[in-house]
């Protein structure tokens, strides 16, 4: 590198709590924010600031999540750009599974505070046997996959290269309604590209089988939310569970929030005790790859936009 141990950052309002993580598990590291380095290590909290970082002397770029949307793909250039993929696999796996027995078991509308006016009788669902519709099957649609396979669900799955499953067991379909028509859960785990904007619209709505229970642990701008309000208001979706939404966060007052078949979280899935350093692990790993001139895990495909 142009100064073999100092790595330029833009971490943004996540500094305060990155840059411990980062000088823990890299000491010999000098991190800056401002100078030369040709290796930047950044968020995508601000494109304009951002394309500033990305100076003649930044050959690689490594962003410290799984999306890389928001970041200014186009000042990218012939740098190399990669990201900590999969880090938060495990917990936002977990959260979608969360989810799903939350809507199959009724909860918390089960928890009682009184006499209930029967005891020992309700009319509880299950994961056994229920279809899960994943769409994306990258690491965290793939987890998702894993765990829902494990609770005896039968799993569909949507991804756009024509590669196998990663898992057996998982029955992969070419075509979106062809999920949606079957599908009892839908789990969102797509990455936000041009391709996906919006593509949860009004004719897949009309696709979905109704009461399907829905699971966004991706990105917002995937649902076309006045939809999703028409959907949820004739009974085509039962429950949205939305972690993820469009903007973010939410203006006070938007319907989302008040919706009683919405369950909607402040984009925390990808939270467990292990995640932060699991991101930081990815991007120490790379480093050394990377001085080493070996080939670096998480590259992104700037055409394909993840």
């Amino acid at each position: 590198m142009a100064d073999a141990r100092a790595v330029l950052t833009h971490l943004g309002r996540f500094r305060d709590g990155m840059m411990p993580l980062l000088n823990r598990r890299l000491p010999d590291v000098r991190f800056i924010e401002s100078g030369t380095s040709d290796v930047l290590v950044a968020l995508p909290t601000d494109q304009a600031q951002l394309s500033k970082s990305l100076t003649p002397a930044v050959r690689w770029v490594h962003v410290l999540g799984a999306g890389i949307d928001g970041f200014p793909l186009d000042a990218v250039g012939d740098r190399i750009i990669t990201c900590s993929r999969g880090a938060s696999a495990p917990a936002i796996a977990e959260f979608a599974l969360a989810l799903m027995l939350a809507f199959e078991k009724q909860l918390p509308e089960q928890w009682v505070t009184e006499p209930p006016d029967t005891w020992n009788y309700a009319r509880l669902g299950s994961l056994r046997g229920k279809t899960i519709g994943v769409l994306g099957l990258g690491a965290i649609g793939t987890e998702v996959a894993r765990l829902a396979l494990a609770f005896g669900s039968h799993v569909v799955a949507l991804r756009r290269s024509s590669k196998p499953s990663p898992l057996e067991g998982v029955e992969l379909v070419a075509r979106l309604p062809d999920l949606l028509e079957r599908a009892d859960h839908i789990v969102i785990t797509l990455p936000a590209t041009k391709g996906t904007d919006a593509l949860l619209g009004k004719a897949a709505f009309a696709a979905m089988k109704p009461g399907v229970n829905l699971v966004n642990v991706s990105r917002g701008a995937i649902i076309d939310q006045d939809a999703l309000l028409v959907a949820l208001d004739d009974g085509t979706v039962a429950r949205a569970n939305l972690d993820v939404v469009d903007p973010e966060p939410l203006p006070a007052g938007h319907p989302l929030y008040k919706h009683p078949r919405v369950r909607l979280s402040p984009h925390i899935s990808w939270s467990a005790p292990d995640t932060m350093n699991r991101t930081i692990e990815m991007f120490a790993d790379n480093l050394h790859r990377y001085e080493k001139g070996e080939p670096l895990h998480g590259v992104v495909d700037l055409a394909a936009g993840y």
